[in-house]
């Protein structure tokens, strides 16, 4: 892995690695590659690839995944997003439509988004 080329920097790594779970002071284990995580998880976002295209350098693909949505279910990306979100710098915690596709059938697109009318009767 070139971690020059890496998203997080060195200030803002400061800012969140207290908000992360794995810490020395927190129960079980302790986390040593939490930067890696979050890198792992921002590639994945601005290249769009599906979890198992991960790079093999950030580490095993599932185990990626499914430590992605135990801090999703814990609320930890919540509590980074609440941090970083006054540092204008941090472009990578804005999602829009070049990000995320919608299937066309979401969009109205045939044999999908049918408005059935209702079955009260029209007022007089």
């Amino acid at each position: 892995m070139r971690t020059e080329r890496f998203v997080i920097s060195d200030r803002r790594w400061s800012l969140i690695e207290p908000l992360l779970p794995g810490k020395a002071s927190d129960c079980g284990v302790t986390a040593k590659d939490n930067r890696l995580f979050l890198e792992a998880i921002l590639w994945r976002v601005r290249v769009g690839a599906p979890w198992r295209d991960l790079p093999p350098g950030f580490g095993d693909w599932n185990s990626i995944f499914r430590r992605f949505r135990r801090w999703a279910e814990h609320g930890v990306f919540h509590r980074i997003f609440e941090t970083l979100s006054g540092d204008p710098d941090f472009e990578y915690v804005l999602v829009d439509g070049t990000i995320i596709s919608v299937h066309q059938k979401a969009s109205g697109a045939k044999g999908g988004l049918s408005i059935k009318p209702s079955a009260a009767r029209k007022a007089d």
